[in-house]
């Protein structure tokens, strides 16, 4: 499997990015129509409203094709978790196996692959909620939901994009090193 992988890493890459990149423009067009006084955030707003009357409050602020809209960029943000968490764990894959492979801190780059796709999981539990919202389902679970599976998700895709990005810059510096 890792020979397969190595052999197509690029592709990999430029696949999932590509994926990631059309679905991320595509939610976008659709959260245009989502953004307003109460929903400044658009979807965000929503996702993250917490208390019922707050949720029902943006619901209110939406006409039907705003709703329309948001259903439409909830049912997308189903293959959006799949490219989104692909993406970031294959990158944590490779920087995992570039500089800890054989070194302690090699399960902690497993670890944050398999949270990765936990925040998936969790985009997918909040997207239940937020539709269950949307079909009128006026219930502060629903909020509550929503909110406490969208900080998750949040916090574990914050914490793996700091450890790319330090990885990054971990390489850049490796790479000015005039020692090496």
């Amino acid at each position: 499997m890792i020979e397969f992988l190595k052999a197509n890493r690029i592709k990999i890459t430029l696949l999932l990015f590509l994926g990631l990149v059309m679905t991320a423009i595509a939610m976008r067009s659709f959260d245009a129509s989502l953004k307003n006084g109460v929903a400044k955030n658009g979807v965000v707003s929503f996702e993250l409203a917490k208390d019922l009357n707050h949720s029902l409050a943006i619901l209110n602020s939406w006409d039907i094709t705003a709703q329309v809209n948001a259903g439409l960029s909830l049912g997308l943000d189903f293959l959006f978790l799949l490219f989104y968490s692909s993406f970031i764990a294959f990158l944590i894959f490779w920087v995992n196996h570039k500089y800890w492979r054989g070194k302690r801190f090699y399960s902690f780059g497993r670890f944050l692959i398999g949270l990765v796709f936990c925040a998936a999981l969790f985009d997918a539990i909040e997207n239940i909620a937020l539709i269950q919202l949307l079909l009128g389902s006026a219930k502060q679970i629903w909020s509550s939901m929503a909110y406490y599976f969208a900080l998750a998700k949040f916090f574990i895709l914050t914490l793996a994009v700091i450890y790319l990005l330090f990885h990054w810059g971990w390489s850049i510096i490796k790479r000015k090193d005039p020692t090496e």
